[in-house]
């Protein structure tokens, strides 16, 4: 295809992180009544918590679960949880991609576990999860955000295990169902699957891992960030809208914002089913184009959010490692310098590739107005036009 599309996305947003906004967002649709104010205010902690109650609602937690406002977006929440529950017995941390890397050299570099078990895989792939001893702590990633790849379930958990799950979800909430009673810890943050705001996560505990934080105190100092006990308990405020640092009470008035909208749609379902829709034109297209492959070879364990491909064929194999790492970069700089997709190249320590972001708050149609544009970028860019 060398000829120009038409039509062009009305909404260019394709990032993986900080994701596209919902359809219905405007900045005059955000409630301010809580913005000036303390946060410790009778107001504001209020939508505090309502943002807590209605994130529990839609995610259909369980009621004896807790869940919580952190600091520092997913990654304060998931290292919050290693941090205040790790130690007490041996961990298992499985990761196939970046950010659960960083859960490896957490446990590893700086928490040092004397007993802990790595279980790793390339990009597009997924360890044996069955080698996780049912007595271990396990810490993985549900989705894997760089690479599209995810768990295909949870049969690996057992329901009565000894060891506590810690489930990093935060690009697959709201675009894949949880299985709650296996999992004792759930982070996630707002600025992935919803579009919302960075810099502050969601922490979801079990009753197990309540015990957890009441009966052990790890060996190595917690910054105040982390401490989530107070006098031997659970401090239950943080999960009542009391959160341990100051809050953005703007950014939480856009999270409200996207929970509403999502709650209008019909709820987490809606919100599924969008993702999925959208995924399967990526997919179908991908499948459909002689210069594509998912990164993610089973289609069992391939992701309904960030969908990655990478580039195959005679004439990109031609090409030094170089000239191949420029392809997916001067496709998606020329598109971006049209206004017609923004930030969908793949991860930076991923292999080369694309990443076009699938989840709910992203419209059928404007997916379906990339693709050409990504066609033509490919033919002039392959043609010495582009």
């Amino acid at each position: 295809m060398t000829t120009q599309p038409m039509l062009k996305p009305e909404r260019p947003f394709f990032s993986s992180g900080p994701t596209a906004k919902p359809p219905v967002w405007a900045p005059d649709r955000i409630d301010t009544r809580s913005l000036g104010r303390s946060h410790r205010s009778k107001y504001a902690k209020g939508r505090l918590k309502y943002a807590i109650d209605l994130s529990k609602e839609l995610l259909g937690v369980p009621e004896d679960y807790l869940v919580g406002i952190m600091p520092a977006s997913d990654t304060g929440a998931l290292e919050c949880a290693m941090w205040t529950m790790l130690g007490a017995r041996p961990a298992t941390i499985a990761a196939w991609e970046s950010f659960g890397n960083v859960w490896i050299q957490d446990a590893v570099k700086q928490l040092k576990l004397s007993d802990c078990q790595v279980l790793d895989a390339d990009y597009g792939e997924i360890p044996d999860l069955s080698q996780v001893p049912q007595d271990n702590d396990v810490v993985f990633t549900w989705n894997g955000t760089t690479s599209g790849a995810r768990i295909p379930d949870t049969d690996w958990l057992a329901a009565d295990r000894a060891g506590l799950a810690i489930n990093d979800a935060t690009s697959a909430v709201f675009a894949q169902e949880m299985d709650w009673p296996r999992l004792d810890v759930t982070t996630y943050s707002w600025q992935k699957v919803m579009g919302s705001e960075a810099q502050h996560g969601m922490m979801i505990l079990s009753p197990k891992a309540v015990e957890r934080v009441e009966s052990y105190d790890p060996p190595w100092p917690l910054p105040k960030l982390f401490r989530i006990k107070k006098g031997g308990s659970i401090n239950t405020g943080i999960f009542e809208g009391a959160t341990i640092n100051t809050p953005s009470m703007l950014a939480t008035e856009d999270y409200i914002l996207a929970l509403e909208w999502a709650k209008s749609i019909g709820g987490r379902q809606a919100m599924f089913e969008r993702a999925d829709a959208n995924a399967k034109i990526v997919t179908d297209w991908i499948e459909a184009t002689p210069w594509l492959r998912n990164m993610v070879a089973d289609p069992a364990l391939r992701t309904n959010t960030g969908v990655c491909m990478v580039f195959t064929g005679d004439w990109y194999e031609s090409l030094s490692a170089e000239d191949q790492a420029a392809v997916p970069r001067k496709i998606t700089a020329k598109l971006e310098e049209l206004d017609v997709g923004y930030d969908f190249n793949g991860y930076r320590d991923a292999p080369p590739s694309l990443r076009i972001w699938c989840g709910g708050s992203v419209e059928q149609e404007d997916i379906r107005r990339l693709l050409p544009w990504i066609e033509w970028a490919y033919e002039n860019l392959k043609s010495g036009s582009l």
